[in-house]
């Protein structure tokens, strides 16, 4: 776009996330009050406020785990509704849990190439590619034995999950959706299943992925890790965004009497 001065002038990038008046009841119950939200490429939005306030259920509606009762989401600009290419959209935002979600019955290897594995096979059907299966399989081993070297779990390749710690469960969850190659990483309360020991552990691989600039939205109780990680905070209660602001805003300077009670039970 050009201006009357002849200089060019940039264009706002679009929101990577958009929410518009996002709603989501169950029976009687509104857990999401009209919230309107939007998330740029880069940021790391931490999500904290009391337990029930909809944080949780929040991040399930931006991958349609969970299907809005109203309001839009959009994702790298284009509006996402149930019916639309799912497997497209989650592929790119992976979605780590609280209690982990590894299949007990597969190897550590496995559990992470499955879903990669799968995704590409999706993709390989849909552009009618001619790539072996078996090429397939072995560039997604080769990537996620890549991956269990980073977090230090190389020997952990071929044993099952239930000879792992929590803290090294949570960690080849989240290189499980790091295999996808997503732009945006959703974490829902990440550590709360966690013996105070196992924490730090995995805390330290959620902070090197905010330093390497991964898209972060992540709801957790950790109020340590939101004031040092978080470029952004949005403080939730009755299904509404409350305060959003700095960590330096939302900490140091809270304007909400709702948000002040809340921290003077937290910190």
């Amino acid at each position: 776009m050009e201006t009357s001065t002849g200089v060019e002038k940039e264009m706002p990038s679009e929101p990577l996330i958009k929410t518009v008046d996002l709603q989501k009841s169950f029976g009687d119950t509104d857990v999401l009050d009209h919230i309107s939200v939007e998330i740029a490429e880069g940021e790391k939005v931490v999500v904290i406020g009391p337990s029930g306030s909809g944080k949780s259920t929040f991040l399930r509606c931006l991958n349609l785990l969970e299907t809005p009762t109203g309001g839009s989401i959009f994702f790298e600009g284009e509006e996402l509704f149930e019916g639309s290419d799912l497997e497209e959209h989650r592929k790119k935002m992976g979605m780590v849990f609280q209690h982990f979600n590894l299949f007990p019955h597969l190897t550590v290897l496995k559990n992470i190439t499955l879903a990669a594995v799968e995704m590409r096979l999706h993709e390989r059907k849909k552009k009618k590619l001619k790539i072996p299966k078996k090429q397939i399989v072995a560039e997604e081993t080769e990537k996620a034995k890549k991956l269990l070297a980073r977090i230090g779990l190389a020997d952990k390749a071929d044993v099952y999950p239930s000879t792992l710690s929590g803290g090294q469960k949570q960690r080849i969850a989240i290189v499980r959706s790091l295999a996808m190659n997503p732009k945006v990483m959703l974490f829902d309360e990440p550590t709360s299943a966690l013996d105070p020991e196992m924490v730090g552990e995995v805390l330290s691989l959620m902070k090197e992925l905010a330093d390497e600039g991964m898209t972060m939205i992540v709801v957790t109780h950790e109020m340590r890790f939101a004031r040092e990680v978080a470029t952004r905070v949005l403080f939730m209660d009755e299904g509404k965004i409350v305060e959003d602001g700095t960590p330096q805003q939302i900490f140091d300077a809270p304007s909400d009497p709702r948000l002040q009670n809340f921290l003077s039970k937290v910190l």
